[in-house]
């Protein structure tokens, strides 16, 4: 697992006094970067270096998120395929679970315009932080 922890800005306030909820898709952006590390340490975007696309992502918002509090972002591996793996997100705050998310990231060759299988190495790595039993109980599909 990594977390990291967010401190809400006042821009980031909706006109009901919540954190909008079109913040979290940056937020858990942010909070994939240790697992997109793991593929191109320095986050080098270029297309002869960058191996991941994005196929899929969606939020579940179960409890409001309020700008006086910072809010922990806690991201997993949920599944490993052979060319893509699924990322799951939450965010806490004071003690709440207050959204969850997933992302589906495919290993993908730009050059070639293809998916490509996952290396055996980065499977490792990624494996290291899967989804322990009982995160998200009753929640995950």
């Amino acid at each position: 697992m990594f977390t990291a922890t967010v401190t809400p800005s006042f821009g980031e306030v909706d006109g009901l006094g919540h954190i909008n909820n079109t913040v979290l898709a940056r937020w858990f952006e942010m909070a994939r970067n240790p697992i997109f590390r793991m593929f191109e340490p320095n986050l080098n975007l270029s297309h002869d270096v960058w191996p991941l696309i994005m196929a899929y992502t969606d939020f579940n918002f179960v409890g409001e998120l309020f700008f006086e509090f910072d809010v922990e972002l806690r991201t997993y591996v949920e599944k490993i395929g052979t060319k893509s793996f699924t990322v799951y997100h939450e965010a806490w705050q004071e003690g709440r679970l207050c959204t969850y998310g997933r992302a589906v990231v495919v290993h993908y060759d730009f050059k070639a315009g293809t998916t490509t299988p996952i290396p055996e190495e980065k499977r490792a790595e990624l494996a290291e932080h899967m989804v322990p039993e009982g995160v998200a109980q009753g929640i995950k599909n």
